[in-house]
């Protein structure tokens, strides 16, 4: 069982609250009192290098934030999560995600998880090799994964993100229940050669089946017939029966189990797409990387511990600076998705405003995250972060050694990379601007306002030396961690979504009213943008 601390009844959160008023410092006279302060927040986890310096957290702050994660009792939580405890309480669940993963050591399922790592080894390697032949007895060029939230972002994430190691398959992802995704990604593509994975825990999402029918449709309509289902479709699911019912064998069915959660489930049979398309033995890397991460997370001392860290210096932030956001910009193309994953990761974990006793929370929990690829965002919402009235902590992430050849594109990326975390601390002081308008021979000093940076503006630097299978998966359990200490801080059940639960209710008597073309009992704006919907199909 997880500890039940209110962290507002802690020493440390009293002291804390103290020093957020008391301290004056900016980051730069941090690092002017401490020559060794790069020394002392920087460090390497395998080629994966972390920079928490330029965050405004003093060595004051930095030795209570420890405090409070003891006081919380994170070092227990940590040990509850990886023997198996029941900590998703609410579903009366175990949190084991991290097994899927324990590739070097024996857990409690090693046996459950190698025998299915077994069969997506053996089915990969079928489909990657050309074995895997559709029903006429050509081989697979293309694999169409149907899945929403975690079944899709994370597979949709990494996949992209190792879109070098790509072997002979393309892949697709439809998750939204508009069929104009579906429509785009099945336009050009051949169903003889097209493999469907449709990705469902309990094969009863209504995105994901209404997807999943659509698509089968369209195969049986051109050229497919019901007898051949089982060499274009496969599911990974937990409802072998509804599996059947849609027609697919059991034997083209992967499992994973209860205590693995659908924003946690890349490292399942989930990740059977990426399995096909970068090849079991790449899949298998990332699995290692994110086991390389839990280690560090399990055994290292929590002040060297980084997704320790990374979340204290959050909690910091958001419970007693008031930033209340959280940007992800990582300079590489790769990850454009990785964001969006964080935010399902992140948003649907820790967005919660009841505690672990069942009581509301009088205090901030979860941030909202978001984040785009540089160097797009720059010219897109950094103005806001530079000199907006909000403050917005940033995860700034860069790749040492790019997968291409454009050294001159790389080294201008990397010079972005270094000199956006740079220019957010230092800014730019009204007397840089004023010297800096002298020597240009500028007049208009009534734009010197405008040209001042205030700096002081809190970011976290990551260098990876490549974007190997390995660091990715190390970089992705890095983050689950970071959350999940977090949780544990903020007293709050991360590993339950019951607030995704009710507009599903909802939408199912209106879908009825919609097909019936009735009108039911609704708010006075609901009853009338029906009114109004019917009125334009019309």
């Amino acid at each position: 069982m997880l500890p039940k601390v209110n962290p507002t009844t802690t020493r440390s959160w009293a002291e804390l609250s103290i020093l957020s008023r008391e301290s004056n410092n900016t980051i730069q006279d941090l690092f002017q009192e401490d020559p060794e302060r790069v020394n002392k927040f920087s460090f390497d986890v395998n080629s994966t290098y972390f920079d928490f310096s330029k965050n405004n957290v003093s060595d004051d702050v930095s030795r209570t934030l420890i405090e409070l994660a003891n006081e919380c009792e994170l070092p227990r939580a940590i040990e509850a999560m990886f023997q198996g405890e029941e900590i998703n309480q609410t579903e009366k669940r175990a949190v084991l995600h991290t097994e899927l993963r324990s590739l070097s050591t024996k857990s409690a399922h090693s046996e459950l998880v190698l025998t299915e790592l077994d069969k997506v080894k053996k089915f990969s390697n079928q489909v990657g090799a050309g074995e895997w032949k559709g029903h006429s007895g050509k081989e697979i060029t293309d694999i169409v994964n149907i899945g929403i939230g975690g079944s899709d972002l994370g597979p949709k994430m990494i996949t992209h993100a190792l879109r070098p190691f790509w072997k002979s398959i393309k892949p697709h992802f439809v998750s939204n229940v508009d069929a104009q995704q579906l429509k785009e990604e099945l336009d050009g593509l051949n169903p003889e050669t097209t493999l469907f994975i449709i990705a469902s825990k309990t094969f009863s999402t209504q995105e994901t089946m209404t997807n999943a029918e659509s698509a089968k449709s369209w195969f049986l309509e051109n050229g497919g017939h019901e007898s051949v289902i089982s060499r274009h479709f496969v599911a990974v699911s937990t409802n072998e029966k509804a599996v059947n019912s849609f027609g697919i064998s059991s034997e083209n069915m992967f499992q994973f189990w209860d205590w693995v959660g659908g924003r946690y489930s890349l490292w399942s049979s989930i990740g059977l797409v990426i399995a096909c398309v970068i090849g079991y033995q790449n899949f298998e890397q990332l699995l290692l990387g994110a086991e390389e991460m839990d280690k560090h997370f399990r055994d290292s001392p929590l002040e060297k511990n980084v997704p320790v860290i990374a979340a204290l210096i959050g909690v910091w932030y958001n419970n007693f600076l008031g930033y209340d956001s959280h940007a992800i910009l990582p300079y590489d193309h790769r990850l454009r998705f990785l964001a969006s994953y964080l935010q399902q990761a992140d948003m649907e974990s820790n967005g919660k405003s009841v505690d672990r006793q069942g009581n509301s929370v009088s205090y901030q929990t979860g941030p909202i995250i978001w984040g785009e690829a540089g160097t797009n965002g720059q010219h897109a919402f950094y103005q806001l972060i530079h000199q907006g009235t909000k403050i917005v902590p940033c995860d700034f992430i860069m790749i040492a050694n790019p997968e291409h050849d454009y050294v001159d594109h790389h080294q201008k990326l990397l010079s972005n990379f270094l000199a956006q975390t740079e220019a957010l601390l230092k800014g730019k002081a009204k007397k840089e601007v004023m010297a800096e308008l002298k020597e240009s021979n500028s007049h208009g000093h009534d734009i010197i306002p405008y040209k001042v940076f205030d700096g002081n503006r809190p970011t976290t630097s990551i260098l990876i030396d490549e974007l190997t299978p390995f660091n990715l998966g190390l970089l992705v359990a890095f983050y689950e961690h970071k959350i999940f200490t977090q949780g544990v801080i903020w007293n709050i059940f991360s590993f339950d979504q019951w607030g995704v639960e009710l507009g599903k209710q909802l939408a199912k008597p209106i879908l009825s009213e919609i097909q019936e073309e009735k009108h039911g009992a609704h708010d006075l704006s609901t009853s009338q943008l029906m009114k109004r919907y019917q009125d334009m199909r019309r």
